[in-house]
């Protein structure tokens, strides 16, 4: 009896010995998505802005030059983040917060819940912006850092003691900054503040980068006004405060012995906060940076032309995970196997959903991009296009507005705000989306071709929109 008790025992201990080598061989996700940042870094070629820490986590991994959130708004996007899901199918239509009051569907299952049920450790730090919790719920929520998510270097910090914990489960970090989103704090006078992008106070730890507006360099779809290059300048201060951050992160997994075992991926919930870009479904507006860095790359420091949006994000991610769930659908896909590869085949074209930001701004867009064209529904096209609160007190604007002049970058203030139900763009003739060619008989074809494709995207992925096609 004594030896039976004894060889289940030492049987069980095998077991659990093996179980726990498993889930140790299983590898840490690091998920860091900052607020409101374009492609402004030096690994996409910005030579002013300095973004040292990116552009070595760049080098260790893989540039995404073509990938895209599929709305350009906080809540919206950081829904399909986190559930692989468009907006207008998981329910979080706009922002979370005060009396916009968006919610996710309580049927949808987030990418932390089911992490969590696969067995890894989740926590999430700094911005959330998403509800309801029972959706999005993480096992630890780490909180009390010097600067809240502004300051990314005590977010770091704040998280040395999680990651370092003795466990056999691996581990899913949703680490999300404030920067360098607006301050909202700027609406009731917009030209006269100077801490439009959270600047002027003091982040612990924090090296502050001051930028000259002489040496910002504008994008083509701003105007090159004092006023721009001043805000561009505070913008430039704040994605090189957050940059910080991720450098301590980084050198945490490695003093930790985690970074060879970890997945890190780092993007932008949607474009930077200048009409143009956030809010709307041009180019800057969804065109994003996404850096990852994955244990088994063969290639180190190279870029894909993979056309990924963020519905691919949640997939890729469980994919990696060896968590994908049977019997539950999403709207993306995993992308692990574009990383080593600069021209994947069948990543060619990305679907985009937006129809709110705050709850005053219905505007809803449905859009196809494929390599060289791009198609844009405006639905709500009869409405004139609506500001979201901090972009219409940005100085950029305002110092166009005020002085009525008849261009906001390369597109005309009238265009801006008046659309044309169908849009389409030749984006190898017309990068900046001015020219429409919905109306030119020679690309009636075109047009035709990538509207049946939304239309059908529409229908297979449960958007309410629809029935737009029924009764109007």
């Amino acid at each position: 009896m004594n030896r039976r008790l004894l060889f289940t025992s030492c049987l069980l201990t095998v077991i659990s010995c093996a179980g726990s080598a498993v889930e140790a061989a299983r590898g840490n996700i690091v998920m860091f998505v900052v607020d409101d940042q374009g492609r402004d870094a030096g690994c996409y070629g910005n030579k002013a802005i300095k973004t040292p820490n990116l552009d070595r986590l760049a080098a260790d991994g893989t540039v995404f030059q073509h990938a895209y959130c599929t709305t350009a708004s906080c809540s919206a996007s950081r829904s399909v983040i986190l559930t692989g899901l468009h907006n207008h199918s998981n329910g979080q239509y706009g922002h979370q917060h005060s009396y916009h009051n968006f919610h996710t569907r309580l049927s949808v299952r987030s990418l932390p819940v089911l992490l969590s049920e696969a067995g890894y450790r989740t926590a999430s730090i700094g911005k959330y912006h998403i509800q309801p919790e029972t959706v999005y719920h993480f096992d630890t929520y780490l909180k009390g850092n010097q600067g809240g998510a502004r300051n990314a270097v005590t977010m770091a910090q704040k998280c040395r003691a999680w990651l370092g914990e003795k466990s056999a489960r691996p581990f899913f970090l949703y680490f999300c900054t404030s920067d360098p989103h607006r301050s909202g704090r700027q609406a009731s006078h917009p030209l006269s503040r100077p801490d439009f992008f959270g600047n002027g106070r003091k982040y612990n730890g924090v090296n502050e980068q001051i930028f000259k507006p002489g040496d910002i360099s504008v994008p083509p779809y701003l105007p090159d006004t004092p006023e721009c290059r001043r805000e561009l300048a505070q913008y430039y201060q704040s994605v090189a405060r957050l940059d910080q951050g991720l450098g301590l992160l980084v050198k945490t997994l490695k003093e930790l012995k985690l970074y060879d075992n970890t997945l890190i991926l780092y993007l932008s919930d949607n474009g930077i906060a200048f009409p143009g870009a956030k809010t709307n479904l041009y180019e800057p507006g969804m065109r994003l940076p996404l850096v990852v860095r994955a244990p088994g790359q063969k290639k180190r420091g190279g870029s894909t032309n993979a056309m990924v949006s963020w519905t691919d994000l949640a997939p890729t991610i469980l994919d990696f995970a060896g968590a994908t769930p049977k019997k539950y659908k999403f709207h993306g896909r995993s992308f692990l196997g574009t990383l080593d590869e600069e021209n994947p085949k069948g990543w060619d074209e990305v679907y985009a959903s937006h129809t709110f930001h705050e709850i005053t701004m219905y505007y809803p867009m449905r859009v196809l991009r494929e390599r060289r064209f791009k198609y844009t529904l405006n639905i709500a096209s009869g409405l004139a296009y609506p500001h979201a609160s901090d972009l219409w007190a940005s100085a950029a604007w305002q110092g166009v507005w005020q002085r009525k002049e008849r261009y906001y970058g390369k597109r005309t203030v009238d265009a801006y705000l008046h659309r044309a139900k169908h849009e389409l763009y030749d984006l190898e003739r017309d990068p900046h989306e001015v020219i429409n060619l919905a109306n030119n008989p020679d690309h009636a074809e075109t047009l035709k071709r990538m509207q049946g494709k939304l239309k059908k995207w529409q229908q297979q992925s449960g958007d309410p929109w629809k029935y737009k096609y029924v009764y109007e």
